[in-house]
């Protein structure tokens, strides 16, 4: 499944793309790691997009959470999509219903077609204006094509932006 793609629903086919690992995975932000399941959306806690974790900003900077080419960035700034070189699509969602700002509280750092190294800077959140505005700042972080029988572990709990070993493919 292709991140134009999020909203169609996944073929079996569509998530033999991804490799069986994926190293290098970084906290993308300093606040706290939280299982996809805390993400108040049923899309995302139920993980109807695919399986991935949650991060909760302190500072509303948001970094890479792996290597690769960032694929696309929403117009409404709210979301960015990365593809690591093995294939692996990651989608970053800034806080729920903030598409609904239409790019009002995000400033964005990347654009379609650069490559970023785990740890680079995506993106800086207003937090205050989000809290404000939207459902919630909490940010899911999905990993769209990945085999039916990988899955996402993340020790959940206050993490750093950049901070390694929390969040792996099983």
């Amino acid at each position: 499944m292709g991140l134009f793609d999020i909203f169609k629903k996944k073929k079996a086919d569509d998530t033999a793309k991804a490799t069986t690992e994926l190293k290098g995975i970084v906290s993308p932000t300093n606040g706290e790691l939280l299982e996809i399941t805390a993400v108040p959306d049923e899309v995302f806690s139920q993980k109807m997009m695919g399986d991935g974790f949650a991060i909760k900003s302190n500072d509303g900077l948001v970094v890479s959470p792996v290597s690769g080419n960032v694929e696309m960035v929403f117009d409404t700034k709210h979301a960015i999509g990365l593809k690591t070189a093995d294939g692996i699509e990651v989608l970053i969602h800034m806080g729920i219903d903030t598409v609904n700002l239409k790019g009002e509280g995000f400033e964005i750092f990347v654009k379609a077609g650069d490559k970023v190294k785990a740890g680079d800077k995506l993106a800086k959140m207003d937090l205050p204006f989000i809290i404000e505005n939207a459902k919630s700042d909490i940010t899911p972080v999905i990993f769209t094509n990945l085999k039916e029988e990988q899955s996402i572990k993340v020790s959940t709990g206050s993490v750093s932006a950049k901070e390694e070993n929390r969040i792996e493919i099983i």
